[in-house]
């Protein structure tokens, strides 16, 4: 049975790697000055967003892709395939899960709510691609197999700002004048399909975002070495070359991917946000 897998634009991952691996990317769509745009990285990128932000246009709207657009999808695709996976954004932020769901009604579609966001996605997706490669054909199993790793997985970031967020209804505004105040740049975790606050790095970014890292990756031993991901929405050569340093001298992974964040998620986050994301052996108990 040929089973293709396929996930929202939130996933964040990289083009280059959907296309290697016939992986669908369906596009969320960011509504900006009153015109819609394709969260393809085509019709409009991030830096598009951040220039108009820093312009004075009101923070860009994000919309979920809706069942007749999911329902195209699906069937154009099973001309090609016996069967589809779908990992969508977490229920609890976007409408993405419900309307896969409704869609995939009376098709051999298996929609899985991944409880995550960004390229904690992309690691699930990454999860199913490596099964299905490996020769199976039964998309029951792929989609059990996702489900078992959805609480391993390590989603966080480190925010440079908080006016993103603040204005997208994600951050009070106190809170985001006491980190400003005290210059703090908080790290948001992703935690049973929602955000929560957790530690705070205090001093300039880039000292903030290696004790950010350092901070992840403090118990290697807890830490599945297969994959991880650094995310980001928009950071210099250099300094992704350092956080790389940061990762590989804390463990060594079998591979780290480098993505630079989507338009769907840089609204949300704001530039010069980055993560360090990847699965833990056991659940992570908190």
């Amino acid at each position: 049975m040929k089973i293709r897998i396929m996930t929202d634009s939130t996933c964040d991952l990289a083009p280059e790697y959907c296309k290697a691996h016939d992986v669908t990317l369906i596009p969320l769509t960011v509504n900006l000055n009153g015109r819609d745009y394709v969260d393809n990285g085509v019709d409009i990128t991030p830096d598009d967003i951040f220039a108009a932000v820093a312009g004075g246009s009101p923070l860009p709207k994000t919309s979920a892709v809706n069942v007749e657009a999911y329902r195209r999808t699906f069937t154009e695709a099973l001309k090609t395939c016996d069967a589809i996976v779908h990992l969508a954004i977490s229920a609890e932020f976007s409408s993405c899960h419900a309307n896969a769901v409704a869609a995939a009604e009376g098709l051999p579609v298996y929609c899985v709510d991944s409880r995550n966001l960004s390229t904690g996605i992309g690691l699930l997706v990454a999860e199913a691609v490596d099964m299905v490669e490996a020769g199976c054909g039964d998309p029951e199993a792929v989609v059990a197999h996702v489900k078992a790793l959805i609480d391993k997985v390590d989603c966080s970031f480190i925010l440079n700002r908080l006016d993103f967020l603040h204005k997208g209804g994600r951050c009070s505004m106190v809170a985001m004048l006491g980190a400003n105040m005290l210059h703090l740049k908080p790290c948001i975790e992703v935690v049973d399909g929602v955000m929560i606050v957790g530690r705070k790095f205090r001093g300039n970014y880039e000292r903030c975002v290696k004790q950010y890292v350092e901070d992840r990756l403090r118990d290697p031993d807890a830490i599945d070495k297969k994959r991880a991901a650094i995310v980001h929405t928009g950071l210099p050569r250099a300094e992704l070359d350092a956080i790389r340093e940061t990762v590989e001298r804390a463990m060594t992974f079998g591979e780290i991917m480098e993505i630079r964040a989507g338009s769907t998620i840089s609204c949300h986050c704001g530039d010069s946000t980055m993560g360090i994301m990847y699965l833990r052996k056991q659940v992570n108990e908190r």
